[in-house]
């Protein structure tokens, strides 16, 4: 039986009046009108399959997201809800004020002087994105913004154990490729990230009573990047106040490779680099590096790799200086003029729906084979 979307979204948040995030929205559509999307036992049994053995099933929630995501009262609706700290947020608020310091699975937080340090942390594989680490980033993301005794917050990546990057710090390589050629990684999980923790990154956490645009809880964010900032650790930087980089780091898109659309670069490179160099970057693998005259126009200062420590402290006393509510007003001002909420709703409806079909792209898997040899790595 066909089912509308619209129809359905309205009847499971009781007319926009109660908020679902995308993977419980997702789930209470499949048992509320059957047919409409795949269902527990359905994902369940797809999930233990190699992602070249998948049958697609969950292009559905794609196109089902996406339809919800192209009208303006829904889309936007959704947005909001995922602009909501998560239920188990606060519980690990309360842990982080008492104790200054709070470890989730792919995050750690840890106060220093008027700032929370965000580290993102996956070592074994470069700090990659994978379902390990999404939960306890988004979680970290919420507790660094609600946290009260801070003003701003620092983004890094921790020091890694794989390969010739052991002992060192790397910002982040992106999606883990090897979950996802071995099919770990579902397709929810890039709504779950670009529309949660990636986003919050950028708008701040939205209050339950108010719309996004004119009341969120905000502070400035700066990354520290060592190293390498790939694929979506790279998109990551595009929703950044500040960026600081080692002077032998680099910057890639390189989702082509790959076979799959990179988050919300798309929307948000251009302003940076412009047209042309963003298509260079996402459609042909141009590298920028972040001392580099390009790579400037995403990273505002370049420091020698062994003073990272003490650039990081720096831009602490100096962000802290201007006050959170004039950092938090600005911020919406920015935003206002260069990414309103209705244009990232836009955006994330074709997302939703061309991911989807990149995800189970043959051409995904031919990729993944032909640049990662991801045959052969080991999970």
């Amino acid at each position: 039986m066909a089912h509308d979307p619209l129809a359905a979204y309205d009847a499971l948040t009781a007319g926009r009046t109660r908020f679902l995030r995308v993977d419980e929205l997702c789930r209470l559509a499949a048992e509320r009108f059957p047919g409409l999307l795949p269902g527990a036992v359905e994902l369940a049994a797809e999930a233990g399959l190699a992602q070249r053995d998948k049958k697609g099933l969950e292009k559905a929630q794609g196109k089902f997201l996406a339809s919800i995501l192209a009208d303006p009262a829904s889309g936007s609706h959704l947005c909001h809800a995922m602009l909501l700290p998560r239920a188990e947020s606060l519980a690990q608020l309360a842990q982080f004020e008492a104790k200054g310091e709070l470890s989730l699975a792919g995050a750690h937080l840890k106060r220093q002087g008027k700032a929370v340090v965000l580290t993102m942390s996956n070592p074994r594989f470069l700090n990659a994105e994978d379902e390990s680490t999404l939960e306890g980033t988004e979680i970290a993301v919420d507790v660094a913004l609600l946290d009260r005794k801070s003003e701003l917050c620092v983004l890094r990546g921790d020091t890694v154990t794989h390969t010739k990057h052991a002992g060192h710090r790397v910002f982040g390589a992106g999606i883990n490729l090897t979950h996802l050629y071995q099919g770990k990684i579902r397709f929810l999980w890039y709504l779950i990230r670009d529309l949660g923790f990636v986003n919050k990154l950028y708008r701040g956490l939205a209050l339950p009573d108010a719309h996004p645009e004119q009341d969120c809880v905000e502070k400035p964010w700066v990354a520290a990047v060592e190293r390498f900032a790939i694929g979506g650790h790279c998109q990551i930087l595009l929703t950044m106040d500040y960026v600081l980089a080692a002077a032998d780091a680099y910057m890639t898109l390189p989702a082509r490779k790959e076979g799959i659309i990179p988050g919300a670069a798309n929307l948000r490179l251009p302003r940076f680099v412009g047209a042309r160099i963003a298509r260079q970057a996402i459609l042909a693998e141009r590298r920028l590096d972040c001392a580099s005259p390009d790579g400037r126009m995403i990273c505002d200062e370049i420091v020698p790799a062994a003073e990272m420590d003490a650039a990081i402290e720096r831009a602490i006393g100096h962000l802290a200086n201007s006050g959170v509510v004039s950092a938090a007003g600005n911020r919406r001002a920015f935003r206002a003029g260069e990414e309103p909420l209705e244009t990232f709703r836009r955006y994330m409806a074709v997302y939703a729906r061309e991911q989807a079909h990149c995800h189970f792209s043959p051409a995904l898997i031919a990729n993944l084979e032909r640049h990662w040899d991801a045959a052969n790595r080991r999970t």
